[in-house]
């Protein structure tokens, strides 16, 4: 009697290094210029955006290596993201590594990171990791974008009333007089 194996559906990962992807977006650069902040904000809300629509778990690391007394932090923003921002002296490449590192069972994850960093992208794909570039990255939540709101747009499309006085041939004279009587309460 042979033994029916379930395949198990592997949990979809991403981890975003939160800077390279920001000084690798134009629109974030930009506003990176003018407030760091927002910059942060805005792709915190495109990876959540993208990651309920994708099924992502995404955990999205800044780092704070030259930031003073960081004791880093972790913030839950959806239920499909986290934001990380490291203690001080700790690089977001550290950890990235050390994360993937910690992961269990990686036989059952699609686990991806987002990074243009050369260096930190083959480190990743030693740990069993695939790499996606930031423009990569970019164009597959635009994409993701575009199909969306393709969603919502045909969903929002006019919903047609469908009346018992579209059902009646307006010809029949009689019931419609009647019907009408019985709307106005007459």
């Amino acid at each position: 009697m042979a033994t029916k194996f379930k395949k198990r559906k592997k949990k979809k990962i991403l981890i975003v290094d939160g800077y390279n992807i920001i000084n690798a977006w134009d629109d974030l650069t930009e506003l990176s210029k003018l407030n760091l902040e927002s910059a942060r904000e805005k792709l915190i809300d495109y990876m959540i955006e993208f990651s309920k629509y994708m099924g992502y778990k995404t955990t999205i690391v800044f780092d704070a290596y030259n930031v003073k007394n960081s004791i880093g932090v972790e913030e839950k923003r959806s239920d499909s993201v986290n934001v990380i921002y490291t203690k001080e002296h700790q690089t977001a490449d550290s950890y990235i590594e050390k994360y993937i590192s910690e992961l269990p069972n990686k036989e059952f994850l699609d686990l991806k990171v987002a990074t243009s960093d050369y260096a930190e992208q083959q480190i990743v794909l030693g740990k069993g990791a695939a790499r996606i570039s930031a423009r990569e990255l970019q164009l597959d939540v635009l994409q993701s974008k575009e199909k969306i709101s393709e969603k919502n747009s045909s969903e929002k499309k006019t919903i047609q009333r469908n009346t018992i006085g579209d059902r009646i041939n307006r010809e029949n004279i009689d019931i419609w007089e009647k019907l009408e009587n019985i709307r106005r309460n007459r």
